[in-house]
């Protein structure tokens, strides 16, 4: 057990453990006056709920902390289909407030959209790792696996769930910018994408989506303000009745029945009103560190594929924490995006640690790595010498990058 744990990144266990039952703490605190609305007096429904998939969670990261990422270019096919085939079997049959998006299975609910994230960085972590040697070539080498995105993208904003389609669109922008697309491909993409938005434009504009925009950024108009802008102005409220230090734990007035869905995708709200910028600029440092560490974990690992995940799961978190933030202070229409980690939603729990054990376990690879070349600086040399601290990072430094040369798709094991 120790020689498993010798290469183990804590901070990409501790800091979602953390931001998870920080999480459960708010999301009960958010949540007791709808759950007793909801379901029978029942105050810590969304609580138990929270905690039951918390439970879940960390055996989810375990097993992905220690099954190689490598071996993931052997289930990409049957991953896609699985993802392909829920998010068709959920337009018959899903239906969660008018969106179908979820299936409903007693207890709980899924959506293929949270899978379609994660399961969207393996693939094309994957497909672009393998096709370095001539990603040059647009027909060859970036158009395929857009067509796959394509469908996936298509499938989920038809739900209609725009919120999860465009994170999945952003991460793979990052992805497929991270792998080494030329400039002139990368803008005739976004040329490709404008025309096609205008295309489908007249068909995708309907009320609904209009008064995402109106209450986003007309929120006090007299016709928005009681309508379409209700929730963006309660958020300002509860923000601004925060201040520095909050009003108290437990203590806010918002979540009593003005501010909808206060434990999902408005519950930064909630923390600002109850901890007040103290609190939410720890959880927005927690959210970072766990995005800036798997960056340096992408830039440190000499694998394509593994540098390429770490990239795309950093992206997942980062893009829906803006995403979410957004939401709540007007920056951006109101999606439904909920915070990683803090928001109620045992689907996309599961699916972030799930994430978090792939970003560690890539971290594991690298630090087997550098702990390889760092042994083999400390042999003596001819002379019976060890080498200087000066020599053993350059030495470092060299073999290193020789070892990314030539590494390739090397197994390795846990």
């Amino acid at each position: 057990m120790k020689k498993r744990l010798r290469n183990f990144d804590f901070t990409l266990l501790f800091t979602p453990l953390l931001l998870t039952a920080f999480g459960s703490v708010m999301i009960y605190s958010a949540s007791y006056t709808v759950a007793v609305v909801k379901f029978d007096w029942s105050a810590t429904h969304f609580f138990v709920r929270t905690l039951v998939w918390f439970a879940l969670a960390i055996p989810v990261f375990a097993f992905f902390s220690f099954v190689p990422y490598q071996k993931y270019h052997k289930v990409i096919k049957p991953l896609m289909l699985v993802i392909f085939l829920m998010l068709v079997l959920v337009l018959f049959t899903g239906k969660v407030n008018g969106s179908r998006s979820w299936f409903s299975l007693g207890f709980f609910s899924v959506q293929p959209a949270e899978l379609a994230k994660v399961g969207m960085i393996i693939y094309l972590a994957s497909i672009y790792s393998k096709k370095q040697s001539y990603l040059s070539s647009f027909s060859k080498g970036v158009l395929p696996p857009l067509i796959a995105l394509g469908i996936i993208l298509g499938l989920i904003v038809i739900q209609p769930d725009v919120g999860n389609a465009s994170i999945i669109f952003l991460i793979s922008c990052s992805i497929i910018f991270s792998a080494g697309i030329k400039i002139r491909h990368l803008s005739l993409l976004i040329v490709a994408g404008l025309l096609l938005i205008l295309a489908v434009w007249p068909h995708m504009v309907t009320d609904e989506r209009v008064s995402r925009f109106t209450g986003a950024y007309q929120p006090f108009d007299e016709e928005h303000v009681q309508d379409d802008g209700f929730q963006l102005v309660q958020s300002y409220l509860a923000i601004g009745t925060g201040g520095v230090f909050g009003v108290g734990l437990g203590q806010g007035v918002q979540k009593l029945g003005y501010l909808p869905e206060p434990h999902t995708d408005f519950i930064m709200a909630v923390i600002a009103e109850e901890l007040g910028f103290l609190g939410v600029a720890a959880v927005l440092a927690m959210l970072a560190i766990i995005v800036l560490r798997g960056l340096y974990i992408a830039k440190q690992c000499r694998d394509s594929f593994g540098s390429l995940l770490a990239i795309g799961i950093s992206s997942m978190v980062g893009i829906q924490t803006f995403i979410n933030l957004g939401a709540i202070t007007g920056l951006l229409p109101i999606t439904g995006v909920t915070l990683p980690f803090v928001s109620y939603g045992g689907t996309s729990l599961l699916i972030l640690f799930a994430s978090m054990g792939i970003l560690n376990n890539v971290a594991k690879y690298v630090r087997s790595q550098e702990l390889i070349v760092s042994d083999s600086t400390f042999t003596q040399d001819k002379r019976g010498k060890r080498p200087s601290n000066r020599q053993r990072i350059r030495t470092t430094s060299t073999t290193t990058q020789t070892r990314g040369k030539t590494r390739g798709g090397e197994r390795w094991t846990n």
